[in-house]
């Protein structure tokens, strides 16, 4: 390729659909199926979907639900979580996860974030403890697991439940656990640009606790058990049958996604290395004194899936708008940390609270890391970055 047409070669943030174009036939198939038999609530689909994922995921139940964010819901109303009651998270992650806890008039507890992994800090979650405390609600960010051998000692230690919030994470693993498996309760997400996205919304909620799976079945449905005969109050939280058949197909092909965001990963070191743009993580510290970008960490004995590709630049605003002028897209996650947002200004917090949280909403930027990313489309990223560096000087 000439140089003038690799300079004006775009790169999306996300492109499904060379993904969909690959499975094409196969997905239609399924979604035939589920109309021809116009069964399009619960059902066998939605069964066989759920046993393959708490297969993949480790668990013995997968409840099948609306969204990533009805996971969350269904699993605190089945724990009884509720007014009087504190669960710690953290105030560095996707609104759903704080705003389930709200919705149920418990209390989010916040608990800064380790700035390179952008997980919950776990050495900072004993302080925030205090005998209201029933859940510990660590978020899996951008496809890494928190650190979660003292998070799950310190639950044990003072009677408490985990909730993982594993909506960005399937497929992840710290040491040889998987994510959403490691707690009392892991919740997943489908949304579409999740690394197992449906044709919608879509969401599990997975545990080994089998009362626990029954009461969540029951509340997606309304409560009802047997049918309108009404236990319990819950919601219209069912996932659809024709999204667990989009799935289905998808699913056994998740490794190899993953695989490919994990190589798109490293290459994008490589690159970054050559092009002498990137900053060892210890320089963080610096803020805005810092030149070049901070790459993603990945934990030790972890298994980064890369739902994200996230960077840390001083200048990412700017950098932002230099990459869309060149066509390359980019996005921020997050760009208000939680404790700053207009709807919690209850909970007490002010601007300073969690710096490493505020931090990162302020200089932390998404790249392209999608499987179908060809070599040229990531070199074109680190050339349109490395260009921007140098016009800054």
């Amino acid at each position: 390729m000439a140089a003038s047409e690799k300079s004006a070669l775009s790169v999306p943030l996300l492109d499904l659909k060379p993904q969909y174009a690959a499975l094409a036939d196969a997905i239609n198939a399924a979604i035939q199926s589920v109309v021809s038999e116009q069964g399009f609530i619960l059902g066998p689909k939605v069964e066989a979907f759920e046993s393959a994922v708490a297969s993949y995921c480790g668990v013995s139940e997968a409840i099948g639900v609306s969204s990533g964010t009805d996971a969350l819901m269904v699993a605190m109303m089945a724990m009884g979580i509720g007014s009087g009651d504190e669960v710690i998270t953290t105030p560095y992650t996707f609104f759903g996860t704080v705003g389930t806890i709200t919705r149920l008039d418990a209390k989010p507890v916040f608990v800064d974030i380790d700035p390179l992994t952008f997980n919950i800090d776990a050495t900072r979650i004993a302080d925030a403890i205090t005998p209201r405390t029933r859940v510990l609600a660590p978020v899996h960010l951008f496809g890494q697991c928190a650190d979660m051998t003292p998070i799950r000692q310190l639950a044990r230690d003072h009677h408490l439940e985990i909730i993982e919030d594993a909506a960005q994470a399937i497929g992840a693993r710290y040491g040889e656990q998987l994510a959403g498996a490691m707690g009392h309760v892991g919740c997943l997400s489908f949304f579409p640009t999740k690394n197992l996205g449906g044709f919608g919304d879509g969401g599990m909620v997975l545990t080994d606790d089998r009362v626990l799976a029954q009461t969540c079945r029951c509340l997606r449905n309304h409560g009802m058990e047997p049918k309108y005969f009404h236990s319990r109050i819950g919601g219209n939280f069912r996932l659809d049958a024709l999204q667990a058949a989009v799935l289905q197909v998808k699913l056994p092909h998740l490794d190899r996604w993953q695989d490919g965001r994990r190589a798109n990963a490293a290459h994008y070191r490589r690159l970054f290395e050559q092009a002498g743009i990137s900053r060892k993580p210890e320089i963080l510290a610096q803020d805005e004194g810092m030149d070049g970008i901070i790459l993603p960490t990945e934990a030790p004995d972890c298994h980064h899936v890369f739902n994200q590709f996230v960077i840390y630049t001083p200048k990412r605003d700017a950098l932002l708008k230099w990459l869309r002028e060149h066509n390359v897209g980019c996005e921020i996650y997050y760009p208000l940390a939680l404790h700053m947002q207009e709807c919690f200004r209850s909970l007490g917090y002010r601007e300073g609270d969690f710096p490493h949280s505020e931090r990162a909403a302020r200089m932390s930027l998404a790249l392209p890391i999608f499987p179908d990313l060809s070599q040229l489309q990531l070199e074109r990223v680190v050339s349109v970055i490395a260009d921007f560096f140098k016009q800054q000087q």
